[in-house]
């Protein structure tokens, strides 16, 4: 029987994109990424296939995460490895406690849980002193305190993102405010996600931990 690791890091299925070459108009279905519950590419040799929690967006985890793989997969001919991509946090940890993946990049809550399905922790990424949560509202909402996001809406990548979501409510539930019943917390699906819903006035606040943050930033200043 294949043994399963896990990598733990602080801090989906590959995604086919349909793209029609040489034509002037392409539909929303086109360019979306699919996602599915076995490859689209079937092959004889031994295949691994490698994770990571939702951090990014599905081009940015490519972009990040695929040069990893394709290092790997040049420089041996007896194994392959497979990055696979999940739409959100939900449907990973769907996958990871059905011991879908054979390595992952899982955060810290996610790689306990996975202890009792077969998984080790083998190592870990990522710096501890970085591994914190931010609370991030617009300039002009005129949230001052912690009091003003009473009765507001409040954005989350997931309800088990541990430093976007635990951790930030810890906070506010330290400050005075229970957000499970003083406001309405909506889980979003990803760190990109949380942090817009706020940039478009959906939510009053919205947490995240400094990555994606910081990524945005850079990309978006």
């Amino acid at each position: 029987m294949m043994k399963t690791f896990i990598v733990i890091v602080h801090g989906m299925l590959i995604a086919v994109m349909c793209l029609c070459s040489g034509c002037s108009k392409q539909s929303k279905q086109d360019v979306e990424p699919h996602y599915g519950k076995e490859s689209a590419v079937q092959t004889n040799v031994v295949e691994y296939i490698f994770a990571i929690h939702p951090l990014h967006n599905s081009r940015r985890y490519f972009e990040v995460y695929q040069p990893l793989v394709d290092y790997i997969n040049r420089n041996t001919k007896e194994f392959s490895v497979r990055l696979e991509a999940s739409k959100d946090y939900t449907q990973f940890e769907e996958k990871l406690l059905n011991r879908k993946f054979h390595f992952a990049l899982p955060n810290p809550y996610q790689a306990v849980r996975s202890l009792d399905k077969g998984y080790t922790i083998f190592g870990k990424m990522g710096d501890d002193e970085r591994f914190r949560g931010i609370i991030v509202v617009r300039k002009d909402s005129h949230i001052q305190s912690v009091n003003d996001l009473r009765g507001t809406s409040i954005s989350f990548p997931s309800a088990t993102a541990l430093a976007a979501a635990m951790m930030p409510k810890y906070f506010l539930k330290m400050k005075g405010l229970d957000v499970e019943k003083e406001a309405t917390c909506l889980y979003v699906g990803s760190q990109e996600s949380a942090i817009m819903n706020v940039y478009l006035g959906k939510t009053k606040a919205g947490c995240t931990w400094p990555p994606p943050w910081e990524s945005l930033l850079s990309e978006h200043p």
